[in-house]
């Protein structure tokens, strides 16, 4: 398999081996940028790994910061950016914030000389995230993306299973990330939810698509899609489809993967059993006198569930982003990643506006640097 995309270093060997470890090096503070959905739970994290001497809680919302100072007594709070950015006691910061701010808010925090994670997506466009990349070498910090499900127990077992050739030659995968909201004001529903699945499809794959193609539609608000399906399609005849919902009844958060070997089914919606791996398969009867001869011959063997020990993701996640600001190490989830997967959504957008037509990815100039 192409491992063009893999990034090894020993913050990646720490990340695998569980969580922060008591006398770690601390950071002196770190800020979470936005206490909307997910600011609190990036909150409770970082209060709980004791990584930090201070976590600043920072949001225009009274009413946010108020909650977050009554569920944790201890965290400082802050109404101004500007406050956090001049803060010089404070090293990093985690910006959770609506799409359409991440780019502002994460250069002026990086022109301040402050590490940042950015929730996903990195940005709004492959020329946003490549600006944010060169300024973070430029300053040299640490600039990483919230790509979760990258640090998720039983994507890393995905990752696992494929490399090590279980399920064979890799031919199509196909997840499903549907759910009843939440509509995103500023972006649809592919740059929302697809983001998690891209992410995860670019790790398995090992490398870019070369192109994508893209439908959706808009049912509540005008070119803002609530329901799309993209297809990514690789060199060696691998496709995956990636079908994101905001107007779906029930839950969904599938993906099968189908091999020449066997096929495998990730439900991360399942309590107990989110991998289970099927010996089927199909193969075709090497020799054959006539065409009438010609047949299928289809293998239906055991269903194997391999046992996976689960931590949170973003506590993982949290814990690496420590520890890569402490090391100078490179992130798993570093701002080329972020980019990658910012390179597929913008070619997905120009096929939903184009008809679905098939889009080439543009290929970073940072690959090269």
């Amino acid at each position: 398999m192409n491992q063009n995309l893999s990034i090894e270093s020993s913050s990646n060997s720490h990340m695998r081996n569980g969580l922060f470890r008591d006398g770690q090096t601390t950071l002196n503070g770190i800020a979470v940028i936005g206490l909307g959905y997910w600011g609190p739970n990036w909150i409770r994290n970082l209060s709980q790994l004791h990584c930090c001497n201070r976590v600043i809680a920072c949001d225009l919302d009274a009413e946010r910061r108020a909650r977050i100072s009554g569920l944790f007594p201890a965290i400082d709070t802050s109404s101004s950016l500007g406050e956090v950015i001049e803060d010089s006691s404070i090293d990093a910061a985690v910006v959770a914030t609506p799409v359409s701010t991440h780019y502002p808010i994460a250069r002026r925090l990086l022109e301040a000389g402050k590490s940042v994670l950015v929730e996903k997506p990195l940005a709004m466009s492959r020329t946003q995230g490549e600006e944010l990349l060169k300024l973070s070498r430029a300053q040299g910090q640490v600039l990483m993306v919230g790509h979760t499900f990258e640090y998720s127990a039983p994507v890393l077992k995905l990752s696992e299973l494929i490399s090590q050739g279980e399920l064979g030659e890799i031919f199509y995968i196909s997840s499903v990330r549907a759910n009843l909201g939440l509509f995103q004001h500023d972006v649809n529903v592919a740059w929302d939810l697809a983001t998690h699945d891209i992410s995860i499809i670019l790790m398995l794959m090992g490398r870019m698509p070369d192109a994508v193609s893209c439908q959706g539609r808009s049912h509540y608000r005008s070119e803002v899609e609530d329901v799309a399906m993209l297809e990514l399609h690789f060199s060696g005849n691998v496709i995956a489809f990636v079908h994101v919902s905001w107007l779906d009844p029930n839950k969904i958060r599938r993906t099968t993967i189908v091999g020449s070997r066997k096929m495998l089914v990730y439900d991360d919606t399942d309590p107990q059993e989110k991998i289970r791996i099927y010996d089927k398969g199909v193969s075709i009867q090497r020799y054959y006198d006539t065409y009438g001869d010609f047949q299928f011959a289809y293998r239906y063997g055991d269903v194997r569930i391999p046992r996976i020990e689960e931590t949170e993701p973003l506590r993982r996640e949290c814990e690496h982003f420590v520890h890569c600001v402490t090391t100078s190490s490179t992130p798993k989830t570093d701002g080329l990643s972020g980019i990658r997967v910012v390179s597929v959504l913008e070619a997905a957008s120009q096929s939903l506006r184009s008809g679905g037509g098939l889009v080439p990815v543009i290929k970073s100039e940072a690959e090269s640097i």
